[in-house]
């Protein structure tokens, strides 16, 4: 009877200090890969261990960089997921904190592309068994989109944990700045309650438009003299979250902080520090470090790490054990 080999977890150049950050917390080593590139944008991937009949991870965020366009990461990721594939892997899964392309989940004019479906296409032609993901869009939309199992973590527990260390004295609140994120703020609101053990208000901010511009309406539920906690999936240009805040502090709330998950424009995060009406801003780095390292110079800002929590799932999903805990508490150990 043959002894399982060993997982093997491996992380592409654009997202190695990531992958380090996953491969520490599940207590695995990086493998190495060979990454070399061609004068005319070809490029070639070899695994440098053999990962015939190993389970293999592989991380990869799909957020641009001036180094690496969004584009070039999902085709990179894709040979590497067939290359493993061609290598005699028994199992692969696609670790991406990040998905792009997620946003566009449906069609809302004659002839509109169905992005997220395409890149879930995409990603079963190469073999992996299933996909582990961050927050992404729309949960429903996705899980349409694959015919295999895909894994929904999500932030919302860091930000418990990182919310529920502040020491609020005021009332709370807890708001969507838009009606399609309130089912998201609403898990939040009542994972934050039952942390703090007090009564959390929740809002939200309904959109109108004016001569095809995107402004802030009014604000549904109570905020008046209360702390404000503004939760999205993604910040791209801040400009959501920026009229939010507005309407918010008009509407009488004391601060406003802002927390999502991902960041994927560095314009957005400077828009957002630098906006009087938010108090603080909180992010994980789930796109990697590069576009939140200029945030160490302001004190307004906090960055959560994700490679704890995706690490933590990683050594579950080899061990058989639930992740539901996940979405509910952090750490862990918090769990009842």
């Amino acid at each position: 009877m043959s002894v399982p080999r060993p997982p093997l977890l491996f992380a592409l150049s654009e997202s190695q200090a990531l992958g380090a950050s996953i491969a520490q917390a599940a207590q695995l080593k990086l493998a190495p890969l060979e990454e070399r590139s061609f004068e005319e944008g070809e490029f070639k991937l070899r695994p440098l261990l053999s990962v015939r009949d190993r389970t293999v991870f592989v991380v990869q965020s799909l957020a641009s960089s001036a180094a690496a366009p969004v584009t070039q990461r999902l085709v990179r990721l894709l040979f590497l997921l067939f290359g493993l594939h061609d290598a005699g892997a028994r199992r692969v899964i696609a670790l991406v904190p990040y998905l792009a392309f997620a946003r566009k989940d449906r069609r809302t004019q004659t002839r509109d592309p169905v992005n997220s479906r395409y890149v879930a296409q995409l990603l079963e032609a190469t073999g992996i068994a299933r996909l582990v993901a961050l927050d992404v869009h729309n949960p429903g939309a996705l899980d349409n989109a694959f015919r295999i199992p895909v894994d929904h973590l999500s932030a919302l527990p860091l930000f418990v944990d990182h919310f529920a260390r502040q020491g609020f004295t005021l009332p709370l609140a807890v708001a969507s700045p838009d009606v399609g994120g309130i089912k998201r703020a609403q898990i939040f609101r009542e994972l934050l309650e039952r942390r703090l053990g007090r009564e959390v208000e929740l809002a939200f901010i309904e959109k109108r438009r004016a001569s095809g511009v995107v402004l802030s309406g009014r604000v549904v539920g109570e905020v008046n003299a209360r702390e404000v906690l503004v939760l999205d999936d993604l910040c791209a240009s801040g400009g959501t979250l920026i009229r939010a805040a507005t309407a918010l502090r008009e509407a009488g709330a004391r601060a406003v902080h802002v927390a999502f998950t991902h960041a994927p424009l560095r314009r957005g995060l400077e828009a957002l520090t630098a906006d009087e009406n938010i108090a603080q801003v909180v992010l994980t780095d789930s796109v990697g470090p590069d576009l939140c390292a200029f945030l160490s110079a302001t004190t307004k800002a906090t960055v959560l790490p994700v490679g704890p929590l995706l690490g933590e799932a990683l050594g579950r999903m080899l061990t058989g054990v639930p992740l539901a805990p996940l979405l509910e508490n952090w750490p862990p150990a918090a769990a009842g």
